[in-house]
């Protein structure tokens, strides 16, 4: 099969074309003949070399698929061969053919081509176990998101704000804040003209946010603490901003604050099982009924994916970067 390998750590230019066998399948995987596959940013920190692979994954980049199921183990699952889906993998995406568990696997939802569909799973399995099952956001509260035009800010903006809540969002442009607001945040905040505790507080009438959803860290964190309502929390997904906090830890006692986070690709094929279940049961009758639809900013050829990278790391996109695989 054609695939896309990092041939050293490096620049986008390190991605090369080049032939592999099909991948070997464990038990409880399918083989996915891959039509998109979704570009994300932990794709360019392992290019980069600043993100290791987990033992057993494959060496290829690429965390989400979207195809046909060709081959391979379908357990107990409500899948045949032949069928259209979209999946989470451990990596191995930026090729003609993924495996992936089987129970990581969702349908396509009702109307999406598989371009849209390849845009789905690494954020929605991220927003959904870190903002719904580790922060708790619950009905009436309200949620920030820092990076709002990200691909998993607009997910976030649109999940939250579909699901009735009042969603807050940063963005380092006008242009970006204005797209925040279309997708349903309440405010787009600029963060470089623009205090965005002072902005949520205002907006909230003096009380914060219940739930800040973090991909920055660093001396983001302080700040967001001031955003933040009693009770409030805090769940951390990157740290873009660096690893590096100072706190008032006295805040944090005297309010009930909680600073929590948690990566996904190392965690077991079990508790990711368990967010598809949600996700297939709660979210996909949103994405089928239009209330949350498809925002891509870009696609390219599997044979440019160094310029897709090259493109994400102008962080000039607004939504999902995703990747398309010719027939053959």
């Amino acid at each position: 099969m054609r695939a896309i390998e990092i041939t050293r750590p490096g620049a986008p230019e390190v991605l090369q074309l080049c032939q592999r066998p099909l991948p070997e399948l464990k038990a409880g995987e399918v083989l996915i003949k891959v039509h998109a596959a979704g570009v994300n940013r932990p794709d360019v920190l392992q290019r980069m070399g600043r993100y290791p692979v987990p033992p057993g994954a494959s060496d290829l980049p690429g965390l989400e698929v979207a195809g046909e199921i060709i081959a391979g183990d379908l357990g107990r699952s409500s899948f045949k061969i032949g069928d259209m889906v979209c999946a989470l993998a451990q990596g191995g995406g930026y090729a003609e053919y993924c495996a992936a568990p089987v129970e990581q696997c969702l349908p396509l939802p009702l109307g999406w081509r598989p371009e849209e569909a390849a845009s789905l799973p690494e954020t929605f399995f991220t927003v959904w176990s870190n903002v719904f099952d580790r922060a708790r956001l619950a009905p009436g509260e309200t949620l920030l998101v820092q990076g709002g035009s990200s691909g998993i800010g607009v997910t976030a903006i649109q999940l939250a704000a579909a699901m009735g809540h009042r969603v807050f969002a940063t963005a380092g442009t006008e242009e970006k804040c204005r797209a925040c607001e279309a997708l349903g945040a309440e405010r787009g905040i600029n963060y470089r003209s623009e205090d965005f505790a002072g902005v949520v507080r205002q907006a909230t009438a003096g009380k914060g946010v219940d739930v800040i959803l973090d991909m920055v860290g660093g001396d983001y964190v302080p700040r967001e603490i001031d955003a933040l309502a009693d009770d409030g929390r805090i769940v951390l997904i990157a740290l873009l901003g660096g690893s590096k906090s100072e706190i008032d830890l006295g805040q944090v006692l005297r309010r009930r604050l909680t600073l929590t986070g948690s990566t996904l690709r190392p965690r077991p094929v079990a508790f990711k099982a368990d967010i598809a279940a949600s996700l297939r049961e709660k979210v996909w009758p949103l994405l089928e009924s239009g209330a949350i639809r498809p925002v891509i900013h870009a696609s390219y050829p599997l044979e440019q994916a160094a310029q897709a990278h090259a493109l994400m790391e102008t962080s000039t996109h607004i939504g999902k970067i995703v990747l398309t695989v010719a027939a053959g």
